[in-house]
């Protein structure tokens, strides 16, 4: 017999392979489940909640089962627990305007003595109603007038600016047809055939020209907006794919919208909250570094290799502090657990949530009160998972998903901690992965952008869009009294500032209390 069929029967290879084929198999049927649960299962990634502490089983962690947590029946019942329906009982808004029916009885005469009836009350109710959208035509009448002295002197005003120079469309539909599209996705070729229910034919071409219209008008506010959010010391950044459409490979390439937002509403401080959204043709590090010029504060973050860059201390500005995004590093043992069912995966989601039960006690208070909290609570909770996670790593295959995922976490370990030592980072990049939902629905739905310019009209009309609706403005009202400010020169370029959302939602709320008074 050779050495290399003795060698391939020898017991501790067997076993060796055995366990490599073990793991590689492990990881295959975790990759399945995850792709499965991508297609077809629920996108929810709630906190577990089991009764008791998972059980820690030295043998084979990566795959041993675990019995999930049923949950509670109420005493001396075996009905399942019902959630209390949601009901919306009230007055209505206030604002809305009333259109009064009063129903009048058909005979007025007393049914026993046939008198006359006086009024002595009324019962009064309310029901919400609504006027489907109506296009009308604004006629613009401009009289001339002369004198009847002197034949030369004629007298008339001046015609209106119009968004889009010959055109037919008035700011309110402009902003109309944007807000339909980036704010309630509903792609052209659908608005074409709701216009031409209406008797208004018109083809998507048209409707392509008029947000391109609105876009250029806009663009000077997208740029005032974009400077605000990136002077800020503290921002979130992410990234979403966007197809666009390319004539010369007769097929869609993927560019970029990278997202940038700030919110300091969870620790009370003064920064409103805003997005904005910058088109690239790619997904390239050297989009953020040139987004980012000058910027030295705190960037929160996912794992994307080409943030590093940011923080060499050669760069230009001084270097990024990037804080990581817990979220992240939980959704690896989460797609681990409902994959495999494993414990290890189990224990480590109840020690992110054991941290996730800190920053929502404190959420709301001030940076200075959340550091205290953190520095006493949740700095030991972080100080403990990570010499756990590598006694873990030790006992389990490399090549097991669940041995990727801790290996994941501390990787990144420095920057999944700067929330300990700053109370006005977030634990998580949550803030602006919500920002990029927006854009996600816009793409299922509309599919990909027509052209690199309908990238960039893209990117501008959703950052005003979304900034308004996460002000609780009707993004319709806003943007079409901003387009109105802007086309008839009402607001002029130095004074753009006026019409950030935040600052427009103001000075409409003081001339409500000036009307009201």
């Amino acid at each position: 017999m050779s050495d290399g069929q003795h060698s391939s029967l020898d017991p501790a290879h067997l076993l060796a392979l055995n366990a490599a084929l073990r793991a590689e198999n492990e990881n295959l049927k975790a990759v399945v489940e995850t792709l499965r649960r991508a297609l077809y299962g629920a996108r929810s990634e709630r906190q577990l909640e089991p009764a008791n502490q998972l059980p820690l089983a030295l043998n084979d962690l990566s795959a041993a089962p675990v019995e999930p947590a049923k949950l509670p029946k109420p005493a001396n019942s075996n009905r399942p627990v019902r959630r209390r329906p949601v009901r919306n009982i009230g007055g209505l808004p206030a604002h809305l305007p009333r259109v009064h029916v009063t129903i009048e009885p058909a005979n007025l005469a007393c049914p026993c003595c046939e008198g006359q009836l006086h009024r002595i009350g009324e019962d009064v109710s309310e029901m919400l109603d609504v006027v489907p959208a109506i296009l009308r035509v604004r006629c613009i009448h401009r009289p001339r007038y002369g004198c009847r002295t002197c034949e030369g002197a004629v007298v008339q005003a001046k015609a209106p600016a119009r968004p889009i120079d010959g055109g037919m469309p008035t700011e309110d539909l402009l902003a109309h047809v944007a807000v339909m599209k980036f704010a309630w996705h509903l792609p052209l070729h659908r608005q074409v055939k709701m216009l031409a229910g209406q008797g208004i034919d018109l083809d998507v071409s048209t409707l392509v020209h008029w947000i391109s219209r609105a876009a250029w008008w806009l663009k000077p506010l997208h740029a005032l907006l974009a400077a605000t959010i990136l002077a800020a010391p503290k921002i979130f950044c992410d990234d979403t794919p966007l197809p666009v459409l390319d004539k010369t490979r007769k097929r869609t390439r993927i560019a970029r919208l990278w997202s940038y937002a700030m919110d300091d509403r969870p620790w009370c401080g003064p920064a409103p909250p805003a997005v904005v959204y910058i088109y690239a043709e790619d997904r390239k590090g050297r989009h953020v570094d040139e987004h980012l010029a000058g910027f030295n504060g705190v960037l929160q973050v996912d794992a994307y290799a080409g943030y590093n860059r940011l923080t060499k201390h050669s760069r230009r500005g001084g270097p990024v502090t990037l804080a990581f995004c817990l979220a992240h590093a939980r959704r690896k043992f989460f797609e681990v657990y409902k994959a495999t069912g494993c414990l290890v995966s189990g224990e480590a989601l109840e020690r992110i949530a054991a941290i996730y039960a800190i920053e929502a006690r404190i959420r709301g208070t001030s940076a200075e009160e959340r550091l205290e909290v953190r520095q006493a609570e949740s700095q030991a909770l972080f100080d403990a998972f990570k010499p756990w996670l590598m006694d873990r790593l030790s006992e389990i295959s490399t090549k097991s998903p669940l041995a990727k995922a801790i290996r994941y976490t501390l990787g990144h370990w420095n920057g999944l901690g700067v929330f300990l030592t700053d109370g006005r980072v977030e634990v998580d990049s949550n803030t602006v992965e919500r920002t990029i939902r927006a854009i996600s629905l816009g793409k299922k739905n509309s599919l990909f952008a027509g052209s690199p310019v309908g990238g960039e009209n893209w990117a501008i009309l959703a950052s005003l869009i979304n900034t308004a609706k996460l002000h609780d403005l009707d993004p319709q009202t806003y943007l079409a009294d901003v387009l109105e400010r802007i086309v008839s020169g009402q607001t002029k370029v130095n004074a753009l500032a006026e019409l950030l959302p935040w600052n427009w939602k103001a000075a409409r709320a003081a001339q409500d209390v000036k009307v009201a008074a």
